[in-house]
């Protein structure tokens, strides 16, 4: 498993994260089955949420009771958590009162002390800055959270932050795969006049700044064909792409899904692909792409496979 920095820590973490969004209904065995695969692969990176789950915190406890992780077991695992959803509206809070509230809980639920990693899940519309430091302040100074990042944030959005906050953001969480990669297909393209995939969708340029400023960026739905509709592997929508997978995946003698997250692992910017599969082995072949060697021809083959322009 090849490992990246976790934007300024210092730390080395896996390229590829167990996102634990949907085992709710897993029993004991199943959670603690996916875990283990996980770990064998080299992946000691989960990633959670407060509104993951049936109920609030559900994901995180259910987590916590199947595993029962020891002292020592929970210092082996790097826990990375969200908060900012109020899932009732659906709305956004960033207030200090609802960030510190969500945190206690999960860390009630997860049965631990501390997040690794706390990010804010998605943008707070009326996000007011010093209410944020006000929060990370207290959880840091606290030790109830050691490092702080976002999600889906544009680069005017974590400028905003960073007018406030003293703490260095170190990840955001921003949906990509090889079939929903605006945040890579616009730089292809930029400059080009009636080519939709020329216009900016992440504020200017998100995956560059992210690389500019040490912000590790973690690619969730890495087999989504777009938002939510679906997912490209083995799909009738996308025969070429397909095809190209199917052939790659022969000649690195990889199973599919390793393709699919090779074409992001391979991006020199040192993304993390945080899977959402409670399949183990799915993980395991997932996590055979962590460090597959795509040549660029291969990398742009996919790329274009996938409906994107190379002018």
């Amino acid at each position: 498993m090849r490992t990246v920095p976790l934007g300024s820590t210092g730390r080395q973490v896996p390229n590829v994260v167990l996102g634990l969004m949907r085992i709710q209904q897993l029993d004991d065995d199943a959670v603690r089955e996916l875990v283990r695969t996980g770990r064998d692969a080299g992946i000691d990176f989960v990633d959670h949420a407060d509104v993951y789950g049936d109920d609030l915190h559900g994901c995180e406890r259910r987590f916590a009771e199947a595993m029962r992780l020891t002292p020592s077991e929970r210092e082996q695992l790097t826990i990375q958590s969200k908060a900012g959803i109020v899932r009732e509206g659906p709305y956004f809070d960033f207030s200090y009162e609802h960030l510190v509230e969500s945190v206690e809980g999960s860390l009630q639920a997860l049965g631990t002390d501390h997040l690794d990693v706390l990010l804010l899940h998605r943008p707070d519309a009326l996000v007011e800055p010093d209410e944020v430091a006000r929060a990370f302040d207290h959880l840091e100074s606290s030790g109830k959270v050691r490092s702080f990042g976002v999600s889906n944030h544009t680069p005017g959005q974590i400028e905003l932050l960073k007018k406030s906050v003293r703490q260095p953001i170190v990840a955001n969480q921003l949906q990509l795969s090889i079939t929903h990669a605006p945040i890579v297909a616009q730089g292809v393209a930029a400059n080009m006049a009636g080519e939709d995939q020329s216009l900016t969708l992440d504020g200017g340029g998100i995956l560059d700044y992210c690389r500019l400023n040490d912000i590790t960026v973690q690619a969730w739905s890495p087999f989504q064909a777009g938002f939510f509709t679906g997912v490209f592997l083995g799909s009738d929508d996308y025969p070429e792409l397909n095809a190209v997978i199917d052939r790659l995946a022969a000649k690195y003698d990889v199973p599919p899904i390793a393709i699919a997250v090779a074409w992001i692992t391979r991006h020199p910017a040192g993304m993390q692909v945080v899977l959402g599969t409670t399949t183990p082995e799915r993980v395991a072949g997932a996590a055979q792409g962590s460090d597959l060697p795509l040549t660029r021809a291969e990398w742009y083959e996919l790329f274009r496979a996938a409906g994107y322009r190379v002018p």
